[in-house]
């Protein structure tokens, strides 16, 4: 497709973050004010303290989504083995509205409420242990109760359906519920520090500590992985009566009509709701991190092997921010990087800890198309260091690794993303074959072929001539597609001698007529140009008005031109039977892969038994109508 400006629907969302979190500035800033202009022994630490701790249980929830996404793709001790769609991550892009929501509530019942009410000291015993007795008893009830209204048909329909859309459950699941239930939950979990502020024995750490506690066992109860040891129960047999694992909730999202209470199962156990089957599930959900886990994870059919572009790209990531990840990175690095930016202190962080300290590829994603499991595993190094020739060992080291790994687990084609595959880094993939000659039973494949026929197949129909640019005879799909063009009768346009001169000696005698040295002049008037990442702006501003820019590499020009057209690069849209897709590679639409990535799948569909690596390439139009076979489909160009 297409892109010439900023998407609309970017631009929406980034107005309801803005207003969403701007309306705590105010308060903010006021508790600031008056911290700073009071005396040290008249200073409201409880007020101040509000908003550092609305953004501690955002980072708290944060972790809780990257553990669990991160454990759920290696399918760790996974407890219901369903896919999460887009629908479901966009249903839940908004989690963080009740700690907003939360946050004004705590501000204007701080400004209402006499001081000798609002000044709490750091610690008080009895508040403690009457803010866990009082959760013990009232809350834990009133929720069961409540909670068993919510799931008559009545209310049900109206209001608590909306939570249960999500059948296999994350940690943001657990606070996606109608503006009514969030009311509701806000007033029960308010009774515990309600009551210690007018007995007057409430404390921060009763207050922090109880909130932090809800957020906990929210999150834990839904994360969709199991933990809990059972040594834990064994040791104290009556806990089970007390405390809920991942597994017992998530039989109440696939049961519905069971395991209603909210932390604590007692009530379950009482009123004779408890599921039949929450041993057995906590029981096999917990052996998958045995033996059957390691069946489990070394049960992968394809992995494509990616890596990191910019720091950034660490929340875009399916195991980083959920709503960023299901965007294309083109939305996120227009329109939402002024709060990135504000980020960049924990951006850097991250990314020493994940490119120097973290030494091996991980999981970030894993699919499925039928019967055949897909992975994606990312090495933690980024664009900048690939271009770095000092680097290059040490990252071929990293791939290499990976591919070893890969092929002990089993896994029959592994697919070099992005730079993984550069003939600078390694010849398209040939040097791991070279250092483990005759020992590799998986297939090395870098996508060339079906990378070239998407290039193809994306010209208009009416097509006569293009120009080529970039950095061409080093690039091994520029040479596949110079070629069939020309066999097509297509004109290929070179102002290079050099590559001229190089391509020449690729295409068929037959076909050499159609490859044309051009005058800089006479090219610049070919509106299709077939372009490498190294596409630079002079030459882009060279280009005629409503030239289209198709790339042939796998990271895409820069778009200066706003009355000129780019091309996505190469990619395809996926089968809908390809399940559990619910972010977007790179800067590809949703539910769009890249040609590299699909090719890794097509071998192992078509069982090709080929590493393309080097300069060996598949038959482009074979892995063409291969790929149509299997159901993806092109992204036609606009005509």
């Amino acid at each position: 497709m297409y892109s010439t400006n900023v998407n609309v629907d970017g631009i929406i969302y980034l107005l309801n973050v803005c207003v969403q979190h701007v309306v705590l500035a105010p308060w903010a800033m006021h508790s600031i004010y008056c911290f700073i202009g009071s005396r040290k022994s008249e200073r409201d630490y409880a007020y101040f303290l509000i908003f550092p701790f609305l953004l501690l249980r955002m980072l708290h929830d944060q972790i809780w989504i990257s553990l669990s996404r991160y454990r759920t793709a290696k399918r760790n001790n996974r407890i219901v083995d369903k896919a999460i769609e887009f629908d479901q991550v966009d249903r839940e892009r908004n989690w963080d509205d009740q700690i907003v929501f939360n946050g004004l509530i705590f501000y204007i019942v701080r400004m209402l409420i006499p001081p000798s009410y609002s000044n709490l000291r750091f610690w008080r015993s009895d508040g403690v242990i009457l803010t866990i007795l009082v959760h013990m008893g009232p809350v834990e009830f009133l929720y069961y109760w409540f909670h068993r209204a919510l799931h008559h048909h009545y209310l049900y329909s109206r209001y608590h359906s909306h939570h249960h859309s999500s059948v296999v459950t994350e940690p943001i699941t657990s606070v996606i519920h109608p503006f009514a239930e969030h009311i509701v939950y806000f007033l029960l979990f308010a009774i515990p520090l309600v009551t210690t502020m007018v007995l007057k024995n409430a404390s921060i750490a009763s207050f922090v500590g109880y909130i932090i506690y809800v957020d906990f066992m929210n999150n834990m109860g839904h994360c969709n992985f199991e933990f809990i040891p059972m040594w834990l129960f064994t040791v104290f047999p009556p806990l089970k009566f007390l405390m809920y694992t991942p597994s017992y909730h998530s039989l109440h999202h696939t049961q519905f009509r069971t395991n209603y209470s909210l932390f604590m199962p007692i009530y379950d156990y009482i009123y004779g709701t408890i599921d039949r089957s929450s041993d057995s599930v906590y029981e096999k959900s917990l052996k998958r991190s045995g033996e059957e886990e390691e069946e489990s994870a070394d049960d992968v059919d394809v992995v494509h092997l990616t890596h990191l572009t910019t720091p950034e790209s660490i929340y875009h990531l399916r195991i980083g921010f959920a709503s960023l990840a299901s965007k294309p990175h083109r939305y996120t690095y227009t329109l939402s990087q002024w709060y990135l930016q504000l980020l960049w202190p924990f951006t850097a962080s991250c990314s020493v800890l994940v490119s120097w300290i973290y030494g091996r590829t991980f999981v970030s994603e894993s699919n499925t198309l039928d019967k055949l499991k897909l992975q994606t595993w990312v090495v933690p190094r980024y664009i900048v260091q690939y271009n770095l020739p000092w680097r290059r060992e040490a990252i071929n080291s990293l791939i290499e690794e990976a591919i070893l790994e890969a092929d002990a687990k089993g896994v029959k084609v592994i697919s070099l993303g992005l730079l993984n595959q550069g003939e600078e880094l390694n010849r398209n993939g040939e040097i791991y074959l070279e250092r483990q000659p005759n020992k590799l039973k998986i297939k090395v494949v870098d996508g060339s072929s079906l990378a070239a026929a998407v290039v193809v197949n994306s010209l208009p129909k009416t097509t006569a001539h293009v120009l080529l640019r970039g950095t061409v005879t080093a690039n091994k799909v520029a040479n596949a597609v110079a070629s069939s063009l020309c066999q097509m009768g297509i004109k290929v346009a070179t102002i290079c001698k050099d590559d001229y001169e190089k391509l020449k000696l690729r295409i068929p005698v037959e076909a050499q007529h159609n490859l044309v040295l051009s005058t800089s002049y006479a090219a610049h008037k070919t509106k299709i140009w077939l372009v490498g990442d190294d596409l630079t702006g002079k030459e882009q501003a060279r280009a005629p008005k409503g030239t289209i820019f198709i790339p042939y590499t796998q990271i895409p020009p820069r778009k200066l031109r706003k009355d000129c057209f780019y091309h996505s690069t190469p990619a395809m849209i996926i089968p809908p039977s390809l399940s559990n897709m619910h972010s977007c590679e790179n800067w590809l639409g949703r539910r769009v892969m890249s040609a590299w990535r699909i090719a890794g799948i097509i071998h192992a569909l078509e069982g090709w038994d080929l590493n393309e690596c080097g300069q060996t390439m598949c038959d482009i139009h074979q892995v063409w109508h291969a790929s149509l076979r299997h159901g993806f489909r092109p992204l036609f160009p606009v005509a």
